[in-house]
């Protein structure tokens, strides 16, 4: 391996190209760090001679990585937050603390944990503001790429060097509307499968649990809707014949403040565990331990 002259390596230039990689746009990138255009530019020609390659690729849709930037964008990422470790405080002070936290997340978990999280931050850390993420798939590559601090959902299997917490258990119920004819019959799986279904599926592709569950019966159902959204799916319940399979927690929930009804799910199905997952590079960040701690202190006394 060719030796290095280390005192000719600018680690400044490793944000530089931590923030061309997010924002995908030199003109960004300098803005995120308080550089010029010109002087962003500059520093991309450094940066290129430093590594040795061109890095970026300008095409009609922006700037495209090559293998190599492509390749080091995890590296750097996770040097400069060991970095930002290093000269951190050993503890954090949430009264002191300011800034942004952010988290990826779906619809309804952000109904159910968010409002306590932002009182609790009201209280404790007046001055800390929380982003929540649009997002991306089941959000793991957001966490990857340090986009995120971490982020919230259902996940079986999770790449290398990842942490994860169960925060409950859920199951599925179902919501009708409040007068709708199936409350005056008996309930049960064949009613249940006659009516028409509301389908969830958050990732927007890959089955329905509930339909799933059918399938080992033997059996199907007619989905008169298909959208990756649980909140807007009550709205349509409330003013139709439909019903909708979702989690117990979040449909009493939208119960409370909508013209509809729970009805036991008269089919069985395995339950779930949400869970908050983040990266190996956050682990040890007194920041994040103790948002994590909140979030994992919050969805503990949740009924």
């Amino acid at each position: 391996m060719r030796e290095v002259n280390f005192s000719h390596v600018d680690l400044n230039l490793l944000k530089l190209f931590d923030a061309l990689i997010k924002e995908r746009s030199v003109t960004r990138a300098g803005q995120k760090l308080g550089l010029s255009q010109p002087a962003a530019s500059r520093g991309l020609g450094r940066l290129r001679r430093m590594l040795g390659d061109k890095l970026v690729i300008p095409t009609a849709q922006g700037l495209e990585l090559t293998p190599r930037a492509a390749f080091l964008s995890e590296p750097v990422a996770k040097l400069l937050e060991e970095a930002k470790q290093i000269v951190a405080p050993s503890t954090f002070l949430p009264s002191e603390a300011s800034g942004h936290m952010s988290i990826a997340t779906t619809d309804h978990m952000t109904l159910l944990l968010m409002p306590k999280l932002l009182s609790k931050l009201a209280q404790s850390a007046p001055k800390l503001n929380l982003k929540i993420s649009a997002p991306s798939g089941d959000n793991v590559k957001l966490v990857t790429k340090g986009e995120v601090d971490l982020a919230i959902g259902v996940y079986d299997k999770l790449p290398a060097r990842f942490h994860q917490r169960s925060l409950y258990n859920e199951d599925f119920v179902c919501l009708v509307r409040r007068d709708h004819p199936v409350l005056a019959k008996h309930w049960d799986l064949e009613c249940f499968i006659a009516l028409s279904h509301i389908s969830v599926i958050i990732t927007g592709h890959g089955k329905n649990v509930v339909d799933e569950a059918l399938e080992q019966l033997n059996l199907s159902r007619r989905i008169a809707v298909r959208l990756p959204h649980f909140l807007a799916a009550p709205m349509l319940v409330a003013e139709s014949d439909m019903i909708l399979s979702l989690p117990r927690r979040l449909a009493y929930r939208i119960a409370m403040s909508m013209p509809v009804e729970v009805l036991e799910l008269p089919l069985e199905i395995e339950s779930f565990s949400p869970s908050i997952i983040w990266s190996e590079r956050r682990h040890n960040d007194p920041a994040h331990i103790w948002l994590r701690n909140l979030i994992i202190e919050i969805s503990s006394k949740m009924n």
